[in-house]
């Protein structure tokens, strides 16, 4: 490449310098001729020489992408590919190896984004603990649901800190609420049990009382409801409700007295805010009777389609990004669960990084 420049520029060289020559030696008399001769010959030399900086219609390119890289980059962020020891990547769920006891802590299945060109475009990153504090440094991350929320947590904090052994035990106390500072990055993480959509619906409602908004917000709910009242139709409704007492919230503007705004009353900001989607359940591995009844794979569907209807997502046109667990274990398969509703680490690790990477995205920031 650079020996057909350095051949494209001395050709330019000769092209433009020795008809000047001559041309100025003959003009010399009339340098209006001369000077429109020369600006001819200097355009018909760039052109020639534009295939040689290919740098130009790529920057032009890159600067187009930028653009409308935000909305298009978040839509492959949950399309993850799945690899099991030294196989190729699947985007399909993977088999139990003959040599597992189906354990998480016997194997674990590695991941990555999508090997499209699409995907590889938009540069999507594996965070480490220094990248993640650096981007969530300061923030206020508050992620309220189920048992499978409390999983996503987990993950979260193991990308965010050198251990989680001391800390498992108070996060994992049943049906709790949990709260962790990491004082040198100024981070607070809390998690709220809410295991119905009422629940995330009380979440709002508290922070509407106190004025006091976290940066990043991550909800999600259904199991609990699928389980204990398998009507899709209410878990519809309950959702509307949340829905609206959402949309009543946004945008966050601060309160307003007679002297104007109030000091501290909301930030203006807007938090980032997430759906946490429930898990692919595999129904024959759900380890009750009862459970195996009535969350048939019928009814979670029906479920799923209420969240869609909810307009609560942003492809449907909410405030809601989607961290799309359904699809991310679908692919992982059966192999990556011991009881056909709680996965594998791996799996809530991914959706750690998705909404990392989708904070990258909104925020605008770069690692």
């Amino acid at each position: 490449m650079v020996g057909a420049l350095q051949i494209g520029i001395l050709a330019a060289c000769l092209v433009v310098f020795v008809p000047m020559g001559m041309a100025g030696w003959h003009l010399s008399r009339n340098r209006l001729l001369f000077f429109s001769c020369a600006l001819f010959i200097t355009l018909a030399v760039s052109v020639h020489l534009t295939p040689y900086f290919p740098s130009v219609s790529d920057i032009v390119s890159s600067l187009s992408f930028a653009v409308e890289s935000r909305d298009f980059c978040a839509s492959f962020l949950n399309e993850i590919d799945w690899e099991l020891g030294n196989e190729d990547a699947h985007d399909g769920p993977l088999e139990v190896p003959h040599n597992s006891s189906n354990n998480s802590s016997s194997w674990s299945p590695s991941w990555g984004w999508s090997r499209s060109k699409s995907v590889a475009r938009c540069g999507f990153l594996k965070l480490g603990r220094l990248d993640a504090m650096e981007l969530l440094n300061g923030s206020w991350i508050v992620v309220a649901g189920d048992s499978e929320a409390r999983l996503f947590v987990l993950s979260l904090l193991m990308v965010m800190l050198e251990s989680t052994s001391e800390i498992e035990g108070d996060l994992f106390k049943r049906h709790s609420d949990y709260h962790l500072v990491i004082e040198d990055h100024g981070v607070k993480v809390d998690f709220v049990w809410a295991p119905y959509v009422s629940n995330l619906t009380n979440v709002l409602k508290e922070f509407e009382i106190s004025h006091q908004y976290p940066d990043v917000l991550v909800m999600g709910s259904g199991l609990w409801h699928m389980l204990h009242y398998t009507n899709s139709s209410d878990y519809g409704l309950s959702l509307e409700l949340f829905r609206r007492l959402l949309d009543s919230l946004l945008p966050l503007t601060p309160e307003v007295g007679s002297d104007g705004p109030i000091s501290g009353s909301v930030s203006v900001k807007s938090p980032h805010m997430f759906w946490l989607g429930m898990p692919t359940l595999i129904n024959s591995m759900l380890n009750t009777q009862e459970k195996r009844e009535k969350m048939t794979d019928r009814v979670c569907e029906d479920y799923n389609k209420e969240v869609g209807q909810s307009r609560l997502l942003k492809q449907s046109g909410g405030p809601l990004m989607l961290l799309d667990v359904g699809s991310v274990t679908h692919n992982c398969g059966p192999g990556c669960t011991t009881d056909g509703m709680h996965y594998n680490t791996a799996i809530y690790e991914a959706a750690a990084q998705i909404m990392l990477n989708a904070l990258i995205i909104q925020s605008q920031q770069s690692i």
